[in-house]
């Protein structure tokens, strides 16, 4: 993924997942969705134009419509008030194709650990948004709302500028750490995200697909 791009995906999950905690109304939420899934559904296109057939260039673009075609989605759902199984699916697919891309990462048709694992923090986070949307378990909302705030800078605004300033390492090591860092995301985002005994008597919050 582009550096450009991915700093955009980190601005688009941090705002995305205050969304899902209630902090911004999804209408505004959805106007930057718009923009960036604008972004990268025609960016991936003119790569793909342009690539003369080379599969490399059209393997590194395709991931790209697995964002671009989400936030389109949620930009849509939250103008229109329509229900958001279809996006919870949806999610379903997008995570298992983050998944195999992950892998793919760790091979020589990727060569970069740091991404297979940053591919595989964002299959779990798609598939948290299958949970809430696609099965109903709102009750993981709020911790699928705090996971995404927490990975939005560790898999996108942060290795974006170490990209654009030119200081982007991929070894063993660092994939380690970011593994480590994304469990550790997870587990504090399920705490923050436990319902206590009030919200348990009270209406869950809607969430409307966030990625």
């Amino acid at each position: 993924m582009g550096s450009v791009g991915l700093l955009y995906v980190g601005a688009v999950l941090f705002i995305n997942g205050l969304m899902l905690l209630g902090a911004i109304p999804g209408k505004s939420a959805g106007i930057l969705n718009f923009f960036v899934g604008g972004m990268q559904v025609i960016f991936p296109t003119l790569i793909i134009l342009g690539a003369d057939g080379d599969q490399a260039t059209i393997y590194g673009a395709a991931g790209l419509y697995l964002f671009g075609f989400t936030y389109l989605y949620v930009g849509i759902l939250q103008f229109t008030g329509i229900s958001g199984e279809g996006l919870g699916w949806f999610s379903l697919f997008v995570a298992a194709c983050a998944v195999v891309i992950g892998f793919l990462s760790f091979t020589p048709v990727g060569n970069d650990p740091v991404f297979g694992v940053i591919w595989l923090i964002w299959a779990v986070l798609w598939f948290l948004f299958f949970l809430v949307l696609g099965l109903g378990k709102t009750s993981l909302t709020r911790t699928t709302g705090w996971f995404t705030v927490f990975i939005s800078h560790m898999t996108g605004t942060i290795p974006a500028f170490l990209l654009l300033l030119d200081r982007y390492e991929t070894n063993a090591g660092y994939a380690l750490i970011v593994a480590a860092a994304g469990v550790g995301a997870l587990l504090v985002a399920w705490m923050l995200g436990r319902p206590t005994r009030e919200s348990q008597h009270s209406e869950p919050v809607a969430a409307v697909g966030a990625v």
